[in-house]
């Protein structure tokens, strides 16, 4: 049984709601969210580090998006959506997507639900970077020496995003 809620205000990109007495944030405009594990023929995880304005910092993460997100587009399956996010943040491109797992990011705060894939088949075709008022770096870290340079760019300033162990576990179940 779904109990609904109230709408408290509704944005562009958030809304706003109640449910009895818990509030929480629902997206607007898209059909989910994905995240992708990209590892090189070479061991190298692909990381993108961009500043985010909500926590006033730059941000490490692997690379992520919405699906459905583009005008046009708004029927964009998830596998799609992880392929062109991958392509438009780092330009790599995949020759596939495999889906790992899916799960909340914030369960309490948040309806948005993230589905983790694995890019397969990596070829480099473009500098990336983001699109429109996106501006990233592009990283391609070994695996081997990943934990040295996250800590290196923590006490740079930058805020490691959760996701990135998530992709590490999920990187080891899957190469070993």
């Amino acid at each position: 049984m779904k109990v609904s809620s109230k709408l408290l205000f509704g944005g562009r990109f958030l809304a706003f709601r109640r449910m009895g007495q818990w509030e929480y944030v629902e997206r607007q405009n898209t059909s989910g969210c994905v995240a992708i594990l990209a590892i090189t023929e070479d061991g190298e995880i692909i990381l993108v580090e961009q500043f985010r304005p909500p926590v006033q910092r730059r941000v490490i993460e692997i690379p992520a998006g919405l699906a459905g997100d583009v005008a046009g587009d708004q029927l964009e399956t998830l596998i799609d959506a992880a392929k062109r996010e991958l392509l438009e943040e780092t330009g790599y491109e995949a020759q596939g997507m495999e889906r790992l797992t899916e799960g909340p990011s914030s369960a309490g705060l948040s309806t948005e639900v993230i589905t983790f894939f694995r890019a397969q088949g990596l070829r480099k075709m473009s500098e990336g970077g983001g699109v429109g008022s996106e501006i990233m770096m592009i990283h391609s870290i070994p695996l081997k020496g990943l934990r040295i340079w996250l800590d290196l760019k923590e006490r740079e300033g930058c805020l490691i995003d959760y996701k990135i162990f998530a992709a590490l576990y999920l990187a080891e179940r899957i190469l070993n």
